[in-house]
C-alpha cells in the first residue's frame, strides 16, 4: 500500500536506485538495469556468481525466481499510484533449461492490460491480472518462464 510520502518520491530512477541497494537483490546479484519513465517497462539482470550457483553449477532457481518477485507489483504501483492496493498474489515458475551465464528479463505492461485493470476495478472490485515474463541467458535463449498473478483493488476513498 502506498502512502502519500512514498507516492511523492515514487519515481523510476529513485525506485531503481533503492532496489539496487536492497539486500535481497544486491546479495543475489540482481540489478534493475532500467525503468521507463511511465513504469511500463523494466529490464533486470541476474549476475552469474559463484555463490548463486546450484549443485549443477548453473544459476540457482531461487535467484531466478527472486529476479521476478516484486517487479510487476512495483510497476503497477507506479502506473496506478496511491489510489490502488497492489500486491503479489501468486506465482509459478517453469524451468526450461539451465542458465550458465548472466540472466536477463524484460517486463512490459501493455495499454490493454492497464485499461482492463482500470475498468475492472472502477467500483472497488478486485482484479487479478496475470503476467508472464521470460528469463533469458546471454544468447537470448529462454531459461525459464515465470507467471505472476497480482491483486489490484481501488482503495475505498477513491471508489465511485
Amino acid at each position: 500500500m502506498m502512502n502519500k510520502l512514498l507516492a511523492s518520491v515514487y519515481k523510476p530512477n529513485v525506485v531503481r536506485r533503492v532496489l539496487n541497494l536492497w539486500p535481497p537483490f544486491w546479495g543475489s546479484g540482481i540489478k534493475i538495469v532500467s525503468i521507463s519513465d511511465d513504469f511500463r517497462s523494466v529490464s533486470v539482470r541476474l549476475k552469474f556468481r559463484w555463490w548463486n550457483k546450484n549443485a549443477n553449477r548453473a544459476q540457482y532457481g531461487g535467484s531466478i525466481f527472486s529476479l521476478t518477485d516484486p517487479v510487476y507489483a512495483l510497476m503497477l504501483m507506479g502506473i496506478l499510484g496511491k489510489e490502488y492496493y497492489v500486491w503479489d498474489k501468486e506465482a509459478s515458475i517453469n524451468f526450461i533449461k539451465p542458465g550458465y551465464s548472466d540472466l536477463y528479463a524484460d517486463f512490459i505492461i501493455s495499454d490493454d492490460q492497464i485499461s482492463t485493470i482500470l475498468s475492472s476495478t472502477l467500483n472497488g472490485e478486485k482484479c487479478f491480472p496475470e503476467f508472464v515474463v521470460r528469463v533469458k541467458d546471454k544468447s537470448d535463449e529462454v531459461v525459464s518462464e515465470v507467471q505472476r498473478v497480482l491483486y489490484v483493488r481501488k482503495k475505498p476513498a477513491f471508489r465511485e
